[in-house]
């Protein structure tokens, strides 16, 4: 027999849209495990109470962290928020993840939902347990690769995944960063970071200017779409140790633009400098120039760049 449900009762529309989860994944839910409402108006309609909601509350919690769906059932069935104690996961996910540390599928889960304090949480979780460099390579970039996979493949969904996760991002890495360092007169000179003319994404120099920071690296962030003029004219006024040139997209990297930085000198005659140059970014793939250095990732261009000071 069916029950009237009680005036507060959510119909599965409402709840998915309270919880950010599709009606499907309610609907999944309570068929794997057994998250259904306690009352139903027939066969085919649903009406979640304020109890039922509770239960979808704690699953979406744990789930957000992490934890696989049919672990994180049991502990909502239980009344409980605890973390469920477990080897790291591999269980499929709503974006595609592939084989990735748990902190990145919790991370995945919360964008989605647009659950922006789970969002929060999850990257200044990983960036306190981590250190940037890893919180950036493991937990969010593959993050943020996931998401832009289901945008390129969903016909233009989930940009406002990207743009939240995006947002979070920037905004945990520059609460990372210190105040920027003066640079000493006897010293070398800073490490000038910039994005290409055209380049628009910012988030993994935003994250080695916040590693640079923590190794008291004096640098200059130069953020996005930098004019090749505006950059050649800063390297002269300031005389860096280093030049570090993001480009996400092979559309927007310039060979020409990243010769013409290596060839700039400052200085007088017979005591003249110039910086070493790194090119950042997938951008940059297959090409190949003289005197410029392509590091493989966020901790090589520390080392790199650390060693540069080190050695002044």
């Amino acid at each position: 027999m069916t029950r009237q449900p009680p005036a507060a009762a959510l119909t599965t529309g409402a709840l998915a849209r309270r919880l950010g989860v599709s009606p499907t994944t309610l609907r999944s839910w309570d068929r794997r495990y057994g998250l259904g409402p306690a009352v139903r108006t027939d066969g085919r309609h649903r009406r979640w109470t304020p109890e039922d909601v509770a239960v979808l509350e704690r699953m979406c919690r744990l789930t957000s962290t992490g934890v696989p769906p049919a672990e994180a059932a049991r502990a909502a069935r239980a009344g409980t928020g605890a973390r469920v104690s477990r080897p790291p996961s591999r269980a499929a996910g709503p974006l595609p993840l592939g084989d990735v540390r748990q902190e990145c599928r919790g991370l995945a889960r919360a964008a989605v939902r647009l659950d922006a304090p789970a969002v929060e949480a999850r990257l200044s979780e990983a960036v306190e347990r981590y250190g940037v460099a890893v919180a950036w390579q493991e937990v969010m970039v593959p993050a943020l690769h996931a998401v832009g996979r289901k945008w390129a493949s969903s016909g233009d969904r989930y940009v406002e995944v990207e743009h939240l996760l995006s947002w979070h991002v920037s905004t945990v890495l520059r609460r990372r960063s210190r105040p920027p360092l003066p640079v000493d007169a006897t010293a070398r000179g800073p490490v000038l970071l910039a994005c290409v003319p055209d380049e628009q994404h910012t988030l993994a120099l935003e994250a080695l200017n916040a590693e640079l920071g923590q190794l008291r690296v004096p640098a200059r962030m130069f953020g996005a779409a930098v004019p090749a003029e505006a950059l050649t004219a800063a390297v002269r006024r300031l005389g860096p140790a280093a030049v570090v040139l993001w480009s996400q997209a092979r559309s927007t990297a310039s060979p020409a633009l990243a010769r013409h930085i290596a060839a700039t000198e400052w200085g007088p005659k017979g005591a003249r400098g110039r910086p070493l140059v790194l090119l950042g970014g997938p951008g940059w793939a297959g090409r190949s120039l003289p005197g410029v250095s392509r590091p493989t990732g966020l901790r090589e261009a520390l080392d790199t760049l650390a060693g540069l000071h080190e050695r002044s």
